[in-house]
């Protein structure tokens, strides 16, 4: 299998290729795919190296030594740009023009996060409280040494775009949100204080998720996490019929006055860790096990009757779990008001879960932040990403099985 790309200037020669004077090169797949280093890497780096060309054909409308009437500038050699991508550093050589007007916005979108984090740790760097170890990181991320004024300059491109994306309106409808938070180490006034990081995701009636806000609060509190909501709510946020959560006091109550119409339901696997509070430090029978077992169940009946099996069986060896269960279960189980094929996605926060260890594998690499909103621009700026990604790709639930479940309730009730 062959795959074109029209590169007009020659560039280091990785794999097997052919190429010809002022014809398309050949890339050979099957050779890169055959070859002992890794195929991927340097077959992204030739297509955003072709990229980055026919981007600079069309800014100056003539490619290179083409003679046209309708040419708008000339080319002027190349820089060297390293691009951090999930598939390794690419080394890309960028066209300019004689103007110096020629700007590529092939990095943007898939940089918006890299460039957040390259801002937090080069902020620490002039601000004197990082090390050569920062220094390194940013200078091998971007390539070049940062000054206050390089930073600024990041930074508002930055900020723009995701402001517009934190104040964007709310014009659908998401009958499902997850709600969640992490700590992340902020620098203030000299003392190092731990800031919650808010998240919200939704599910729109396509079955498409959207990370639908993200916000620094001092702490996880009821007033925090109801101005959260409200926010939300002001932005337009409606049609809510479902919210999962933790077992947080502050959110529950938040939940209950800025979204009473949503039915309530408490994560199964924060539960599940909270009962290991109930039982010896070092549990040797089936107990804990058979408890995990009742959210493989089909219908809401057959777990009821496990439950109170469970429940007898047990209740003599470790009286304080099958209390605090007894008192407590009912709260995970209200997804069995969804349709089946709904449950496992939304009887935990374990999608927004996935998304916090991604920004934890961000924000580990500046440790401690220099002030909030460095914080809070990476936040976002990976939020965005994921966000268009999410989009972009396959539906996340089949929304018909709700609206189907609901007729049939509707049905029932009559």
């Amino acid at each position: 299998m062959l795959v074109m790309f029209d590169v007009t200037d020659p560039v280091e020669r990785k794999h097997a290729m052919t190429k010809k004077e002022g014809k398309p090169e050949l890339l050979d797949v099957k050779a890169l795919l055959s070859a002992e280093e890794d195929f991927l890497r340097p077959l992204v780096e030739r297509v955003v190296q072709a990229a980055l060309e026919a981007e600079m054909t069309e800014a100056l409308g003539a490619a290179k030594s083409e003679r046209t009437a309708g040419r708008r500038g000339y080319r002027s050699g190349y820089y060297e740009r390293n691009l951090i991508t999930r598939v390794g550093t690419l080394e890309l050589r960028v066209p300019q023009d004689r103007e110096g007007r020629f700007s590529t916005a092939l990095f943007e979108r898939y940089q918006r996060s890299e460039k957040a984090l390259v801002a937090a740790l080069a902020e620490m760097y002039v601000q004197g409280v990082s090390t050569r170890k920062v220094k390194a990181v940013t200078e091998e991320l971007c390539g070049h040494e940062f000054s206050a004024s390089s930073i600024s300059a990041i930074n508002r491109t930055l900020d723009e775009g995701l402001r517009a994306f934190a104040e964007r309106r709310l014009d659908d409808a998401y009958p499902y949100v997850i709600l969640d938070a992490r700590y992340e180490r902020i620098r203030e006034g000299g003392v190092i204080v731990s800031q919650a990081v808010l998240v919200a995701i939704g599910i729109d009636w396509e079955g498409r998720r959207q990370i639908l806000a993200v916000e620094l609060a001092n702490r996880e509190s009821r007033s925090s996490w109801k101005d959260f909501l409200v926010g939300l709510r002001r932005r337009g946020l409606h049609g809510v019929q479902f919210a999962v959560s933790d077992n947080h006091a502050g959110l529950k109550a938040a939940i209950r006055e800025a979204l009473p119409e949503a039915v309530w339901q408490r994560c199964y696997v924060h539960f599940l860790r909270n009962a290991l509070d109930y039982v010896p430090r070092k549990v040797d029978d089936d107990c804990l096990q058979e408890l995990r077992w009742f959210y493989d169940r089909r219908e809401l009946g057959e777990v009821r009757r496990d439950i109170a099996t469970w429940l007898a069986r047990w209740q003599g060896k470790y009286p304080k779990l099958t209390a605090w269960v007894e008192d407590n279960i009912e709260e995970t189980l209200s997804y069995y008001r969804l349709p089946l094929p709904h449950h496992k996605h939304l009887k935990s926060t374990n999608m927004l879960e996935r998304l916090n260890q991604e920004i934890k594998r961000r924000s580990h690499v500046v440790r401690i932040f220099p002030h909030a909103q460095s914080c809070l621009r990476l936040v976002r700026a990976l939020a965005a990403e994921t966000h268009e990604n999410w989009l972009e790709g396959p539906r996340y639930l089949n929304m018909e099985h709700l609206r189907e479940h609901q007729k049939q309730m509707l049905r029932q009730a009559a």
